[in-house]
């Protein structure tokens, strides 16, 4: 998506007629609903049965975790890169490249699904719709445009169990696009991880001036664990720096308890470029010791995928 708010509530949809697409969870202090999904009759060993992608072999005690703004939602500007499938199959890729979690941003309902099929049986997916909330006080979520594909929102898919799906509660636009925080732990590993699509500036279509990311990026560290967590995403905001004039949004506990997957040293605060506007955008946070990161460019999004191993043992 580019670095500018929606113009214009697309395909708000009012809450009073949401039709749920899979089985909802009940979440409280929060307006979204959160979207579980799992394959039925699943006789798999807990990996997955190898369609749409091939693994190569890793040691159970690792752990990769992929995170990538797909663009996936045609009317904020992402109606050039990249079609449904393509998208698809560039998750697909990622799972070949190790990912055993994907943390998915604008992405349409249907595109968390059909990965999750393609993926194979084992593979589950937890979705979260962004929601728009008008000057009247009333909220709905947002229909992808074209037909069939859903509303917009974030997924995690995970080739093991998840458990505890929760919407992290944080501050948000009065009015305009509300994004979330969606986590939940991947239990054979005892990992929480945690999927964040931050607010842009000038979200708020009541107050523009309104910072909302400090207050987001602190829910979201206070939402993990100390050590056994990966959490990361879209966070809209370049990382802390003298040349970083919103660098004052960013929690001393981000850098300072955990490391993030392009981090050379306890002090750095650089990165690949994810965006390519050439800002660093994307990030994976990990309180487990990082074995590799790397940055992906998938040839159908505004964004490049990080991928991050870490060491669960």
């Amino acid at each position: 998506m580019p670095l500018t708010a929606p113009s214009l509530p697309p395909g708000l949809r009012r809450r009073g007629t949401l039709i749920a697409l899979v089985p909802v969870l009940a979440v409280s202090a929060v307006l979204a609903a959160v979207l579980v999904r799992t394959a039925p009759g699943d006789g798999t060993d807990g990996r997955g049965d190898g369609r749409g992608a091939t693994r190569p072999p890793v040691a159970e005690r690792l752990l990769t975790v992929a995170t990538w703004n797909m663009c996936g939602v045609r009317q904020w500007g992402c109606a050039d890169t990249g079609s449904g499938p393509e998208k698809r199959r560039a998750v697909e890729r990622l799972v070949g490249a190790g990912a055993d979690v994907v943390l998915l941003q604008e992405a349409c309902a249907t595109h968390a699904e059909s990965v999750r099929e393609a993926l194979g049986e084992s593979w589950q997916s937890a979705f979260r719709p962004y929601t728009w909330r008008d000057g009247g006080g009333r909220t709905g979520t947002i229909d992808c445009e074209g037909p069939g594909r859903g509303t917009a929102g974030l997924a995690v898919l995970s080739d093991r169990p998840l458990s505890a799906v929760r919407s992290v509660p944080t501050s948000q636009p009065e009015v305009g696009l509300r994004r979330g925080i969606l986590c939940a732990t991947v239990a054979a590993v005892d990992v929480r991880v945690c999927n964040a699509h931050l607010s842009l500036p000038g979200s708020d279509r009541a107050h523009p001036g309104w910072e909302y990311r400090d207050d987001q990026l602190k829910a979201l560290v206070a939402a993990v664990p100390g050590r056994r967590t990966v959490f990361g995403g879209d966070f809209n905001l370049r990382p802390p720096g003298a040349r970083n004039r919103s660098g004052w949004v960013w929690p001393p506990a981000a850098y300072g308890a955990f490391r993030e997957c392009d981090q050379t040293s306890g002090a750095d605060r650089s990165g690949r470029a994810t965006h390519v506007s050439g800002h660093k955008l994307d990030y994976l946070f990990a309180g487990l010791p990082r074995s590799s990161c790397a940055v992906r460019d998938t040839g159908v999004s505004d964004h490049r995928a990080l991928l991050m191993r870490v060491d669960t043992g």
